[in-house]
């Protein structure tokens, strides 16, 4: 896995540290979606340090939120999401990500269609890429969905930032109508199937 020194900063509002402390953290890049309902969730899991909405998979430099949205970049939805491995382990950053979107069609989440929208992890490192085939490959064997997984897993490429008012867009406008329709549940779902996890 990605091994770093990451400054984690109060800008994205993830991990209530200073800005002069420092923790070693890894790095997980998932789309699974609109980046606002995976943003939500990872935010509220313990031992996770920051989570940058962003764009990645793509072949247009700096692409736009519009440009994405136009299905035409090649870039998915994607978060990073910066994590403490003392405290949750990579495997268990794919598990919640695997209980909290559908990763059984292929360039959709719910209302929300597009290649942007498909499901994709995109591993750090030959480490990264050996747990996610994994874990792929034991909800196969468990039969936990009726229909094929189609998550794709490629090697990380470029992260592009979203643009900030996409950072925490949940906390900030829950009353918004797709917050309120779709976001709102998925993480109240998530909260009592992973309570045990939640920070304090």
């Amino acid at each position: 896995m990605a091994n770093e020194q990451q400054t984690a900063t109060p800008d994205h509002g993830a991990s209530g540290l200073t800005e002069n402390e420092t923790v070693a953290t890894d790095v997980a890049t998932l789309g699974g979606g609109c980046f606002w309902c995976l943003d939500a969730v990872y935010r509220s899991l313990r031992g996770v340090r920051q989570v940058i909405s962003g764009y990645e998979g793509g072949a247009v430099v700096n692409p736009t939120y519009r440009d994405v949205c136009g299905g035409m970049t090649g870039h998915a939805e994607v978060v990073q999401v910066h994590f403490d491995p003392k405290v949750i382990d990579y495997a268990d950053i794919l598990n919640v990500f695997f209980a909290i979107h559908d990763p059984t069609t292929p360039d959709r989440q719910g209302h929300d269609i597009g290649p942007q929208y498909r499901s994709v992890i995109f591993a750090h490192g030959p480490d990264q890429h050996r747990i996610a085939l994994q874990v792929i490959n034991d909800m196969k064997e468990q039969r936990i969905y009726p229909v094929p997984i189609v998550t794709q897993v490629h090697p990380a490429t470029t992260f592009y930032p979203a643009e900030d008012y996409h950072q925490d867009y949940f906390s900030k406008n829950p009353d918004a109508g797709y917050c309120r329709a779709v976001v709102g549940p998925k993480v109240g779902k998530f909260r009592k199937s992973f309570a045990d996890r939640l920070k304090g």
